[in-house]
């Protein structure tokens, strides 16, 4: 309950304050959270150096430092979310590529828009939605009912329709077949029974839901991150979909697609670092 009061009082300040104050704000505090959280430092730290083990502990610490002040900047942007409309995104938002959301949607057959816990990905299925988009994104719901419905209906009141995991692959199906598309965060397994694949050169547990959904309907599976840029704006940027022809062999099948495109998390988790926002032990041990 206190996480639920924690974050309506952030959503207040972040209404009333103006941005660049609020970003302060929780600048301040993410290096307060940096010093006092060991544990969740030491992950990030530890993380970072698979991803790069070349770095000294010094670079390492810089961007680990960095990955709490973003993610402190994430917070503020979601609990913003009712000052965001078009003249916003006009102004702050550079889109990369989005004829490959329209390609994808001509062909009837739904969207798989695929992406990670990199940047504000909230943030881009609220664009999507504001620029009319049929957009729909499964999310896991929090354990605090009250704290699952600020967040859910953050989400709802800017257009983006919440599938809940868990009960998500009859509602999934049934969007895609209506042309829609479905949002799924594929870089973290929460469920312990996903593919176990190479990341980094290290073995870890990727979720199936992505590369199952698009096998079961065809739907093509297209990877978009919304970056944030040095001055605070962002870029939502948009890949081609993913090549992949199945052999009908269905677990071939899955662990291969999983596989091609963890390539496509790997070079932007590679570029950016400070962005992606994992806050404990990620590989598998």
């Amino acid at each position: 309950m206190l996480n639920y009061y924690l974050y309506r009082f952030g959503q207040f300040i972040a209404l009333i304050a103006p941005l660049r104050l609020v970003y302060a704000i929780a600048v301040f505090l993410a290096d307060l959270h940096y010093f006092l959280a060991f544990r969740d430092r030491r992950f990030v730290k530890a993380n970072l150096k698979i991803i790069f083990p070349e770095k000294e502990n010094r670079q390492l610490r810089k961007i680990s430092r960095m990955v709490f002040r973003n993610f402190a900047k994430y917070l503020v942007d979601f609990f913003r979310f009712e000052k965001l409309n078009r003249t916003y995104i006009d102004k702050n938002i550079k889109l990369k590529n989005l004829h490959y959301f329209d390609q994808a949607l001509a062909a009837g057959k739904g969207v798989v828009v695929l992406t990670a816990h990199l940047g504000n990905w909230e943030l881009g299925g609220v664009v999507l939605a504001q620029l009319g988009y049929p957009f729909w994104a499964v999310a896991l719901p929090h354990k605090n009912i009250k704290v699952n419905d600020f967040f859910v209906s953050q989400r709802a009141r800017k257009g983006v329709n919440v599938i809940a995991m868990g009960k998500a692959i009859r509602s999934c199906i049934s969007e895609i077949r209506n042309n829609h598309m479905v949002a799924l965060v594929g870089d973290r397994d929460f469920t312990e029974k996903g593919v176990i694949i190479d990341f980094f050169g290290k073995p870890t547990r990727f979720p199936e839901g992505p590369a199952a959904l698009s096998l079961m309907t065809g739907a093509a599976i297209v990877p978009g991150f919304m970056l944030r840029n040095p001055d605070d704006s962002f870029t939502l940027s948009i890949e081609k979909p993913v090549e992949f022809i199945p052999t009908g062999d269905k677990s071939k099948d899955l662990a291969s697609l999983v596989k091609v495109y963890k390539n496509i998390f790997e070079d932007y988790i590679r570029r950016y670092p400070d962005q992606w926002y994992v806050f404990r032990r990620f590989w598998v041990e």
